[in-house]
C-alpha cells in the first residue's frame, strides 16, 4: 500500500512570549510533493494577531481533504461510467460542536458538488449512484467517524 508523508513547521523566536501565550499560531504545511501550504490555527479558535485568516486551518483541511477525495473517485466512475464530467466544484461544509460527551469535534461533514456533464447527462439515479459508490470507496471517508453527507445541487 503507498506511504504519504506531510510535515508540519512551525518556529517561534521569542520563548518569552511563547511562555506569555503571546505566540503565533500560522504554520506551513510541506507534503511529499513538494507543494507548502500556509496554515493557521482557526481565527475562530485563535483570535487575531495570534492566529493568520489567510492560512489554511486543520479544520480546511480536514474538510478539503474530504471533498476532493470524493470529488477523485466521483471522476474516476463517472469515467468508466462512460460518463464524460466537463466540471466540478464542491462547496463543502462542516462546522465544529461539543458532543454528549464534552469534547468538541466534527460531527458531519457535508458536501454539495455540482457537476456538469457533456451529453448525454446522466440522470439523477445515475448520478446519485455514482455518489455512493465514490463515499464508499473515498480512504479519507472511510477513516473517520464524522457522518458525512451528499447533497448534489
Amino acid at each position: 500500500m503507498p506511504k504519504h508523508s506531510a510535515t508540519v513547521a512551525w518556529s517561534n523566536p521569542d520563548p518569552a512570549a511563547f511562555r506569555e501565550g503571546r505566540y503565533s499560531r500560522a504554520f506551513t504545511f510541506h507534503f511529499d510533493g513538494g507543494a507548502a501550504v500556509a496554515g493557521s490555527a482557526s481565527p475562530d479558535v485563535v483570535k487575531a494577531p495570534w492566529s493568520d485568516p489567510a492560512g489554511v486551518d486543520p479544520e480546511e483541511a480536514f474538510l478539503a481533504s474530504i471533498a476532493s477525495c470524493h470529488m477523485l473517485w466521483f471522476l474516476d466512475l463517472a469515467k468508466h461510467a462512460g460518463h464524460a464530467v466537463i466540471a466540478y466544484d464542491d462547496t463543502a461544509e462542516t462546522k465544529l460542536v461539543r458532543s454528549g460527551d464534552g469534547k468538541v469535534r466534527i460531527e458531519t461533514v457535508t458536501l454539495h458538488p455540482r457537476i456538469a456533464f457533456a451529453d448525454p447527462v446522466p440522470d439523477a439515479a445515475a448520478i446519485m449512484a455514482l455518489h455512493e459508490a465514490a463515499h464508499d470507496k473515498c480512504f479519507i471517508a472511510n477513516s473517520v467517524s464524522a457522518k458525512i453527507l451528499i447533497e448534489p445541487a
